[in-house]
């Protein structure tokens, strides 16, 4: 999949925006990140819940405390990210990149891992460091 160019901090906030719309039942529209460049992004406490990020380049961004409920990051490139405290309930991760990832505290009940790249030193919901995963 081609990745999407970086996105302004006014375009994902346009898209935070309808995607809150989209869930409260007002119109707006379901977050479609699918393949977008949001290395690095501070994307604290953002409530993306059900949305769709499929094969996004998330390497190194600060998702620390936000919502990803239901979301579907199959694929996404999560290497180095920081999910302290995320809820990932229900989430869809097969075939992400965790290698490095702070998982610290993250809700993954019910969330599908399957063939997940985790590699050594990912830091998992129970703050224990996972090795040779």
């Amino acid at each position: 999949m081609t990745e999407r160019t970086g996105m302004t901090g006014d375009e994902i906030k346009a898209v935070l925006d309808a995607h809150a719309r989209w869930l409260r039942g007002e119109g707006g529209k379901r977050a479609d990140l699918r393949g977008a460049y949001l290395r690095g992004v501070n994307l604290w406490g953002a409530y993306l819940g059900g949305a769709n990020l499929w094969g996004a380049n998330l390497r190194g961004a600060d998702l620390r405390g936000a919502n990803l409920w239901g979301a579907d990051l199959w694929g996404a490139d999560l290497w180095g990210a920081d999910l302290r405290g995320v809820n990932l309930w229900g989430a869809y991760l097969g075939g992400a990149n965790l290698r490095g990832a702070n998982l610290r505290g993250a809700d993954l009940q019910d969330a599908d891992l399957q063939d997940a790249r985790m590699g050594n030193g990912i830091t998992h919901a129970g703050g224990e460091t996972m090795t040779g995963a």
